[in-house]
């Protein structure tokens, strides 16, 4: 309760104040308790319904235990001849992370430009705001691997249509999370420079992307991070790379060749994630 001035003469009058509780709880006290129930027996429903529809049983995994223990048998020890298995993994690794690197830094224009007209903030109007969500909505509903197998049949074999498979879908991950980066900048420099009479390629490159360079930066090296592990998945479909000695090593039941594969791949990996967290750490993003 909180006693006012009454504004029709000098007494004063007490007025009852909002119940601001339940705007102060979290979001999950706010369901009631039937609500609540609901919900979990729905989750769980959902989780019958899917472990039914794809056959997921513990039952058949252990009772093929001894596949899997006759797979890694035949995989250890694993094959360290330099000339036959060594030296070709690490060259097919180069091309793994130039693939992931191209498909980075190459889809970095049309990101940005999409990120722009994509973003509530700095798009002209609705239409193109619109077109460009589309746009990136499509790129990213098309997996890489679709993709390179597309670019397979147009180029042929080899890491170029890895490159152009992860330009393009990266083009639509990357612009996406920029442009959600972007509409979260605080509005006051861009309304300045607006009152001003700055144009809006002003505004963008004076007041938008100052604020937003270490949140895309540190996006881009995480994209970065993830397209060298999809180029080695793009391996498999002919793109080239370390992916497709995996593939071969398989086809052809070398299994301890694919374990020395899979190993040189994990150092990449290891690499590439201490390369990026020193970046970060460096800028402090």
């Amino acid at each position: 309760m909180k006693t006012i001035p009454d504004t029709r003469g000098t007494t004063l009058r007490t007025v009852p104040l909002r119940n601001t509780t339940s705007a102060l709880q979290p979001p999950i006290r706010r369901f009631g308790g039937w609500q609540l129930a609901t919900a979990i027996v729905v989750i769980v429903l959902l989780h019958v319904v899917a472990i039914r529809e794809t056959d997921f049983s513990f039952v058949t995994l252990l009772d093929g235990r001894q596949g899997m223990i006759n797979f890694l048998s035949e995989a250890f020890p694993p094959n360290l001849s330099w000339e036959d298995t060594l030296w070709p993994g690490i060259e097919a690794t180069g091309i793994t992370l130039w693939i992931g690197l191209l498909g980075t830094t190459l889809s970095i224009p049309t990101s940005a430009l999409l990120a722009v007209l994509g973003s509530r903030t700095t798009s002209p109007n609705r239409f193109v705001y619109q077109i460009a969500r589309s746009i990136m909505s499509f790129l990213r509903a098309v997996p890489d691997i679709v993709f390179a197998l597309v670019f397979v049949t147009a180029v042929g074999l080899g890491p170029f249509p890895g490159v152009l498979a992860l330009i393009f879908h990266n083009t639509g991950v990357m612009g996406k999370l920029w442009s959600e980066a972007i509409e979260e900048i605080d509005p006051g420099p861009s309304e300045a420079l607006k009152t001003a009479g700055a144009s809006r390629g002003q505004i963008v490159a004076n007041a938008t992307f100052p604020q937003v360079v270490p949140q895309l930066f540190g996006l881009l090296l995480y994209r970065f991070d993830v397209n060298v592990r999809s180029s080695l998945v793009l391996g498999l479909v002919g793109a080239g790379g370390i992916g497709l000695l995996i593939n071969q090593a398989i086809k052809s039941f070398q299994f301890d060749s694919m374990l020395t594969y899979i190993l040189i791949v994990l150092v990449l990996i290891i690499a590439v994630d201490l390369f990026s967290a020193g970046v970060r750490k460096k800028l402090a993003l």
